[in-house]
């Protein structure tokens, strides 16, 4: 039996490729673009470059019978600048999905364009309520701390940073709180990436991994305080492009609208960083405690994600709530007392302002700054507690001059007629110094 002769493509000239000829046929049969290096496709991000080298393989393959591996590297950086396009926009009026665009103002199209994030699930506006999802929900959580993971659920669809908020979901251990994250997984699919919070604060590189991510989860979150806490608090509300950096790559601005969704037996902790700034960027939900005669259904995970697109329908609910309540969050008398509980084991200076027998806010009056740190070194004394540096009370004070009605001087009088710095509005009822 003779064999047909293999048709030679346009673009091989003698023994070479026509690179440029290669990649404009390859365009037409696979649409791509690229913007800073990466490719996007109708489907979104390209996580998996190896998938288009074995595409490229796979075309040149019968035409080229030496340096293989080196010709596809060269023929998809060709492709890399023969795509390359400026920019793709953070849409935030709409969710990229799996059959198509849904618009936040109730349009649908079929149509698909090019785009960042393309979320695994179809929208399905008749799709039943995922009752399985809803029940296991409420053995999770607390009634009223649902609808605040409904809303998080929601913002996490879309590349914005508006509600500037993080995520954590506490509790001792064993009730579930991972399952969480599967079924979020199961909506974005490579749009969310599993990490470590305090790797993204302390590694240089971290931050560029969550690039074109909407969400990372830290299933395992660590108890150790955070030696800093900038990354953290400037990714939670960005809002302009940041600096990345990437081993052996010069550093670049890029947006980043990544949340962060984290699981842990405690809170979110910092080793220096007292300011309300950095517990105020985070929601704390704590689950019920486990039942003792729960049993554990091994499949529960497979069976929850099996209803993803009424969970979607779920969330969606969620985001235009959280959108008409301006991104504020809805959160319960409960929430609100485990972020106070959690400022207050972070920074013991709240509790100290809020004590009692110690000192008195008396508007005509005034104490040296040392005077009243000495008054707190033995509050924390009497309360078996450390306390932090004098410095740090200061910086506490003199930010929260509001919240207090002090105001910060150089002219308290202090013994033998000299001034000092200190502040007004405080009277001092301890005076261990004496």
């Amino acid at each position: 039996m003779t064999m047909k002769p293999r048709l030679v493509p346009e673009w091989i000239e003698g023994q070479k490729i026509n690179e440029v000829l290669f990649c404009e046929e390859f365009l037409q049969q696979y649409p791509m673009v690229s913007v800073g290096g990466t490719f996007f496709t109708v489907e979104g991000l390209v996580s998996d470059e190896n998938l288009l080298k074995r595409r490229i393989y796979d075309r040149i393959k019968h035409h080229v019978t030496t340096g293989l591996p080196k010709k596809v590297s060269n023929l998809l950086e060709v492709l890399r600048m023969e795509c390359c396009t400026g920019n793709l926009p953070l849409h935030q009026d709409r969710i990229h999905l799996a059959n198509g665009t849904l618009f936040l103002d109730g349009r649908f199209s079929g149509a698909k364009d090019f785009c960042r994030n393309r979320l695994p699930v179809a929208y399905e506006p008749g799709a039943a309520a995922p009752e399985n999802w809803l029940c296991f929900l409420s053995q999770l959580l607390h009634p009223e701390d649902i609808p605040t993971v409904q809303e998080f659920f929601g913002y996490c669809l879309i590349p914005s940073t508006k509600g500037q908020k993080m995520l954590l979901l506490t509790g001792k251990g064993g009730e579930g709180k991972s399952r969480v994250g599967i079924v979020l997984q199961s909506l974005l699919g490579s749009n969310m990436k599993t990490g470590s919070i305090a790797k993204v604060e302390n590694s240089p590189f971290a931050r560029a991994d969550l690039q074109n991510m909407l969400v990372m989860v830290d299933d395992d979150m660590k108890m150790e305080a955070l030696t800093q806490t900038n990354n953290i608090k400037a990714i939670v509300t960005a809002e302009l492009p940041m600096d990345l950096e990437k081993k052996g790559q010069q550093s670049y601005q890029a947006d980043i609208r990544v949340r962060f969704l984290a699981f842990g037996n405690g809170t979110l902790q910092a080793l220096h960083d007292r300011s309300f700034g950095f517990f105020r960027r985070q929601i704390i939900l704590e689950a019920k405690e486990r039942d003792p005669h729960r049993k554990d259904d091994p499949y529960l995970a497979e069976r929850l994600c099996r209803e993803k697109e009424g969970i979607f329908l779920w969330a969606l609910e969620g985001l235009r709530r959280l959108i008409r309540n301006d991104y504020q969050f809805t959160l319960s008398d409960r929430a609100k007392a485990n972020m106070e509980n959690a400022v207050a084991d972070g920074n013991n200076l709240v509790d100290f302002m809020k004590s009692q027998g110690y000192f008195r806010f008396q508007a005509d009056a005034g104490a040296s700054s040392r005077d009243l740190y000495e008054t707190y070194e033995l509050w924390c004394k009497d309360n078996a507690l450390h306390p932090l540096a004098q410095k740090t009370m200061t910086s506490f004070l003199k930010q929260n001059e509001s919240t207090y009605n002090l105001e910060y001087t150089n002219k308290i009088t202090i013994s033998g007629g000299r001034q000092a710095r200190g502040f007004l509005g405080i009277e001092l009822l301890q005076r261990p110094f004496l």
